[in-house]
């Protein structure tokens, strides 16, 4: 064998050993520290935002509770959207049309928390037959705090009302 090919195979075996061990830090750095978390959707609520001047919800998933058909009017003084605003998620909007919410760590969630506190299925957000909305702990590990109160059963929410989930704050506005 040619001192060339010797020398070339040696240099490919180091290029593979590198490999191997860039890949191991990798793997190890994300158990660690995590995953690195981008902006869920940012990029469709800014092409939203452009064409329609407004964030829109995102579509009534599976087992969701539908919109209930009251002719469209809504009452007057009644909050029209959900607004985070403390946590990682803050100034994210959702526009409540009748829909159920639904909080948590869990991928399939309306909004998605990252967040230590959270549980993967926290809590929900949703309309009662009188147009007031109404939310509910999902026996959560650490709770949902309603103005510094723990919920422990479905609970009206008042307009402006905070909303707590570990480091995430909501509130429903006009």
């Amino acid at each position: 064998m040619s001192e060339l090919t010797l020398t070339v195979m040696r240099l490919g075996f180091l290029a593979v050993l590198w490999l191997f061990v860039i890949v191991a830090v990798q793997v190890i750095r994300s158990d660690l520290f995590g995953t690195r978390v981008t902006q869920r959707g940012s990029r469709r609520q800014e092409a939203r935002t452009q064409q329609g001047g407004r964030q829109a919800a995102p579509p009534p998933q599976r087992g969701q509770q539908q919109p209930p058909s009251g002719g469209g009017r809504s009452r007057r003084g009644a909050p029209t959207k959900l607004v985070v605003s403390e946590g990682t998620l803050t100034g994210t909007t959702v526009a409540l049309q009748g829909q159920t919410i639904t909080l948590g760590r869990a991928h399939d969630s309306t909004i998605v928390l990252d967040d230590d506190y959270a549980s993967s299925r926290h809590a929900r957000i949703y309309p009662d037959r009188d147009g007031q909305w109404i939310v509910e702990d999902l026996g959560s590990t650490n709770g949902t705090y309603l103005d510094r109160t723990r919920l422990t059963t479905a609970t009206p929410i008042p307009l402006g009302a905070p909303i707590r989930i570990g480091k995430t704050v909501i509130e429903l506005r006009k």
